[in-house]
């Protein structure tokens, strides 16, 4: 096979990159968008879910413009990056009754996936007004839980996709690097785990990870048409033991390296943090090693 180039987990050739060049050919007033999405219709690109993988495909042929490969049109509109100017979510007001019980005195709880539902905005208030980190937008797929109990909120669980390199995690698992790229979107990452301060029942925290770990694959499923095998966190031992996710019988990993997923000079330059997983299954390691 003769490759010109690999992105994203796929392999292009020269004779596909023959197939694009006569794309744009065909299409002389067609826009990046609109080119992406017709190479995704004739390779028939999809996610898992069934869409298109539109993103993922503009970025292949914008990889394919910089080396020289091919020449797309010129840029007709650059959109707003909604890091760059990210909107901070406002704190919601609630019942801040304490909530002081037993575990089994709190009745049935509600588990709710609020993603693109109305309950949304008031999840990521909360999440704003009362965890130490705010409310930061998850990366890639997720999912946010609100877990309430007799029409009050308890707890905000946020799921999203997981980083790509982390050394502890990727030693535990012992896949290579091209099933990591390959199987990466079969983990999630738990992002956000607030518990609302005014809440305080023993052993709340623990239970409601063992609840994750069974829903969480489901909805995950459900939503994005694929599995997950694999759960993981950070810990700040500065700030906390862990002990909840001990008592959920996760498993410490190990240390992050301090230096972030952008890191330029390899030395440190934020807290260390404690890596802690989960498997889903018990051979979550051939399922995550293999190479399709």
């Amino acid at each position: 096979m003769d490759a010109v180039i690999e992105y994203r987990g796929r392999t292009v050739t020269r004779q596909e990159v023959g197939f694009i060049q006569e794309l744009i050919a065909a299409h002389p007033s067609a826009s990046r968008r609109v080119l992406s999405t017709k190479l995704c219709e004739a390779w028939d690109w999809r996610q898992t879910n069934g869409c298109l993988r539109d993103m993922v495909c503009r970025g292949l042929m914008l990889e394919l413009h910089r080396g020289g490969h091919i020449e797309l049109p010129a840029v007709r509109q650059v959109p707003p990056n909604p890091l760059a100017r990210r909107v901070r979510r406002r704190p919601v007001t609630v019942d801040q009754t304490p909530v002081r019980c037993r575990l089994s005195e709190l009745g049935e709880l509600s588990f709710e996936q609020v993603r693109r539902s109305e309950s949304e905005p008031m999840f990521d208030g909360l999440l704003e007004g009362h965890h130490y980190l705010g409310y930061v937008q998850p990366v890639g797929e997720h999912l946010k839980f609100l877990v309430s109990a007799g029409g009050r909120p308890l707890a905000c669980l946020t799921w999203s996709s997981a980083p790509r390199h982390l050394g502890p995690r990727d030693q535990y698992i012992g896949w290579s690097g091209a099933a990591r790229r390959a199987n990466i979107r079969l983990l999630a990452y738990n992002s956000r785990f607030l518990i609302l301060p005014w809440v305080e029942v023993k052993h709340l925290a623990s239970h409601l990870l063992g609840q994750m770990a069974q829903r969480v694959p489901r909805e995950w499923e459900r939503l994005y048409g694929h599995p997950v095998y694999w759960l993981e966190t950070f810990v700040d031992p500065g700030r906390f033991k862990g002990t909840c996710y001990r008592a959920a019988n996760w498993v410490r990993l190990g240390l992050t390296t301090g230096r972030g997923k952008d890191d330029q000079t390899h030395q440190a330059n934020r807290p260390l943090k404690e890596v802690m997983g989960y498997p889903l299954t018990g051979d979550f390691r051939e399922r995550l090693s293999g190479v399709g």
